[in-house]
């Protein structure tokens, strides 16, 4: 079983490849060597050791929400009755089965879950809050905050090598 990279086991040429992947994730191997100065055997090594090392952790396309009609996000705080572990698995558990649920964070300090999702419209955003939200299991409170203007927004990681 390969060992795990941490960041500090990257070196220049790797933080290159990953600043590269990460702003476009399709660049062919070719372009990618070129890019990094490498040949594209060696650019080809590379990668699959970041991949297999489970740095680079999986690839996929970046839809624009509004172009699907998601024109909302909102970010929802979630409290739980309790906070035994058989409370803390059957929560997270039915939020991994919520495909409309982007992101939960568990999060420290006064609350206890921190939740992403995308909405199209008010009724939209009402019905999940209704109908999804308050029957997760546990769900003593929620506070949401709607997106006004998204400021900034992005899935790259700043790297350094070292």
């Amino acid at each position: 079983m390969p060992s795990k990279k941490t960041s500090a086991q990257l070196d220049a040429i790797d933080v290159a490849i990953l600043e590269a992947l990460q702003a476009d994730g399709r660049l062919t191997n070719l372009d990618l060597a070129q890019r990094v100065h490498l040949s594209p055997s060696a650019c080809l090594r590379r990668v699959k050791q970041l991949e297999d090392s489970g740095v680079i952790a999986q690839y996929a396309a970046l839809l624009n929400p509004k172009a699907v009609g998601a024109h909302g996000t909102s970010f929802t705080i979630i409290n739980l009755e309790t906070m035994s572990n058989d409370a803390l698995d059957l929560f997270e558990q039915a939020v991994r089965s919520e495909p409309r649920i982007l992101d939960c964070y568990y999060v420290a300090g006064a609350n206890d879950y921190l939740i992403r999702f995308a909405y199209r419209d008010a009724e939209d955003l009402e019905q999940f809050h209704t109908e999804v939200l308050m029957r997760l299991p546990g769900v003593a409170r929620t506070n949401s905050m709607l997106v006004l203007r998204t400021v900034k927004k992005t899935t790259a990681l700043a790297l350094t090598p070292g």
